[in-house]
């Protein structure tokens, strides 16, 4: 009798399984590359209107920060598309295959419930984050070599620009972000949407939202507070110590990861995701087509 877990070392239905996500969601990474793509034309655009010729002004006393401002700008605008993408994405992931009906054939591969769920989670927490990185990196990248051709065109030094561009130390920060903050700190959110994926019906979206609103009211009258509201407003928008880094004008600072690692909300949401993940599963496996 053969191993199970010898012919998923062979097969590698988890690659496989993220891979057919990747394939099938186009949204992926075709809403990303849209985003980078209007923004690198809107600065070419308003680099040659005058629009961003203080940011590339390279006198002595022009801070580092207004230099990278473009830079931090297109940041932000693609983390922003990474989570709306996100969102959208765990929303229809288990419902979309019920309401098309393809879980009967996806049912019938030698694919468990859990590596079909995990793998959308993965999705979510992981690809998708990484994915907006290497597409930020090369449109930044672009970016340095319209403001470069601007400033030679200008008559100043392209090696000043590289010089007071901390171009390197943004990179790292946003790789930080994007897989902490993005990936992990929000992985109950996504976990959470994935579950209602796989439980409802209809309207996934109002279904997603109406639990959370419904708390919140309940806890207001019951008890005059606001804490459940104020979790997830600091989730949402990657707590105290992420919170600072997603505004694109503080993108060349550091929040290590370290303060995450000693921040009881942090592990807090990881269990959490691991119980909303484990209840999606539950849930594939009993439902049925729409």
């Amino acid at each position: 009798m053969n191993d199970p877990e010898t012919i998923d070392s062979v097969t590698r239905p988890m690659y496989w399984s993220v891979r057919r996500e990747l394939a099938e969601n186009r949204s992926i990474y075709i809403a990303p590359l849209v985003v980078a793509a209007l923004a690198l034309f809107g600065f070419s655009l308003g680099s040659f209107a005058g629009i961003w010729e203080k940011a590339l002004r390279l006198d002595v006393t022009q801070a580092a920060s207004k230099v990278a401002e473009p830079y931090t700008y297109v940041s932000g605008l693609l983390m922003a598309t990474t989570f709306i993408v996100g969102v959208f994405y765990s929303l229809d992931a288990l419902f979309g295959e019920r309401r098309d009906r393809s879980i009967l054939f996806w049912k019938s591969l030698p694919v468990s419930d859990r590596t079909a769920v995990l793998s959308k989670a993965i999705v979510a927490i992981v690809v998708l984050p990484l994915l907006t990185f290497v597409i930020t990196i090369i449109t930044q990248a672009l970016i340095l070599l319209v403001s470069s051709a601007i400033v030679l065109a200008s008559g100043q030094s392209v090696a000043m620009l590289w010089e007071k561009l901390p171009l390197l130390r943004m990179s790292g920060v946003l790789l930080h972000h994007l897989v902490v903050v993005h990936g992990l700190w929000h992985a109950p959110l996504f976990a959470w949407l994935l579950l209602v994926s796989a439980a409802v019906r209809h309207l996934p979206f109002i279904w997603a939202i109406l639990p959370l609103v419904a708390i919140q009211v309940l806890e207001k009258i019951a008890f005059r507070t606001s804490h459940f509201a104020n979790m997830l407003g600091k989730r949402m928008s990657g707590g105290e110590i992420g919170g600072a880094v997603m505004k694109p004008t503080a993108m060349h600072m550091h929040a290590g990861f370290a303060e995450f690692l000693i921040d009881p909300a942090f592990w807090i949401g990881l269990v959490v995701t691991a119980l909303l993940l484990a209840g999606a599963v539950r849930l594939r496996r009993n439902r049925g087509p729409i």
